[in-house]
């Protein structure tokens, strides 16, 4: 899977704990992709874009 076109950004519910960061790059034709900003040549998970909305919205919040 090609993900040099992918634009990371910080997740907005991320903290400044640390580095302990979750990366989203939502610009790719069909996938959104997730990563460890600690560790950008890592491991990047893939979802379809339905998934990743299901995901985002049964994700409870903190505030």
């Amino acid at each position: 899977m090609d993900l040099s076109r992918a634009t990371w950004r910080k997740a907005t519910r991320s903290t400044n704990n640390g580095g302990a960061c979750v990366e989203v790059a939502d610009n790719l034709n069909g996938i959104v992709a997730v990563r460890d900003s600690k560790d950008p040549s890592g491991p990047v998970l893939t979802f379809d874009p339905a998934s990743w909305r299901a995901f985002v919205a049964a994700t409870p919040t903190s505030r």
